[in-house]
């Protein structure tokens, strides 16, 4: 069966608010979508990121490497999040994704892997 990557983004904010009740809720309403996926047999993993200030990025050129702090580009949104899951087709990835965006409060973007590994040597 297909696998799908629904990536959730949100604007750097989202990090620095607040726990608030609104918050509570969208972990308490993810836990929920969370079950309702592996219920269903579609969950295969799931993660949450920290904020966009804690990531390294590694850059290489040849032999080199050159490590930078901070995100890999500067955007408006980064990702926060994300779900793998299996679908029979994009249709069904969609209707999760709706459904992860109502209960994490925010967009969720819908990749589906690419099933081709290329060529390998033998």
């Amino acid at each position: 069966m297909p696998q799908y990557l629904m990536a959730v983004h949100g604007e750097p904010e989202v990090w620095e608010r607040p726990y608030d009740e609104k918050l509570q809720q969208s972990y308490t309403d993810t836990a929920v979508f969370n079950d309702k996926l592996r219920d269903a047999g579609a969950y295969v993993f799931a993660g949450g990121l920290l904020a966009p200030s804690s990531a390294t990025v590694v850059r290489s050129s040849g032999d080199d490497h050159l490590i930078t702090d901070g995100p890999y580009t500067e955007t408006k949104e980064h990702l926060g999040g994300f779900w793998i899951i299996t679908a029979a087709d994009l249709d069904e990835a969609l209707d999760w994704a709706r459904q992860a965006s109502t209960a994490c409060g925010g967009p969720v973007e819908v990749r589906p892997f690419d099933d081709d590994p290329g060529p390998t040597d033998r």
